[in-house]
């Protein structure tokens, strides 16, 4: 009952966890790197991936194929006004990135923000963890007993999150001071 929507939103805060790391690169090429960018396509604002295929030909090297041609110039213009960092190339048919080697200054600076949204992920699941105790807590028709157990179920929960999100920046961390 009051556990299933609980895990439900502690999952929920798990997956936009992933979804920020792995906007953080780690010296690889990732199409997520290049997800957020718009391009102005014919005066309308339209996502990078509706206009293009977005693939990893070799593990540092970023290809973006776009559906039309003439659009080439605007994705290329679109990438350069994102300052990713990366300079990209037009060959005619493709745009390519190729993401540079990452210098050990720019590996600790990428652990700080990986730990940074790991630490806001354990704030939105202490959120969770509040607002289903203080809801346990108004619930009158739960006795004392039943009310002791569910916030012991609660406090389990998020524990097993807590450690999940640990794990998760553990491996990020590892991945990006892998030389």
């Amino acid at each position: 009952m009051i556990d299933d929507e609980v895990e439900l939103n502690m999952m929920h805060a798990l997956e936009v966890m992933d979804n920020r790391l792995t906007t953080i690169r780690a010296g690889r090429a990732n199409p997520a790197m290049v997800s957020g960018i718009n391009v102005s396509y014919y005066g309308v604002t339209t996502p990078i991936q509706s206009l293009a295929n977005i693939t990893v030909p070799e593990a540092r090297t970023l290809m973006i194929k776009p559906f039309d041609k003439g659009c080439l110039k605007d994705i290329v213009k679109a990438i350069q006004e994102a300052n990713l960092g990366i300079n990209p190339t037009d060959n005619g048919e493709a745009v390519i990135l190729t993401v540079p080697e990452l210098t050990e200054d720019r590996r600790k600076e990428y652990v700080k923000q990986a730990k940074q949204i790991a630490e806001e992920t354990k704030v939105a699941l202490r959120k969770v963890r509040q607002e289903a105790n203080d809801d346990v807590k108004k619930d009158e028709s739960v006795t004392e007993d039943q009310e002791k157990m569910m916030l012991d179920e609660i406090q389990k929960l998020i524990t097993e999150y807590n450690k999940k999100v640990d794990d998760k920046l553990k491996e990020k961390e590892e991945e990006l001071m892998k030389v």
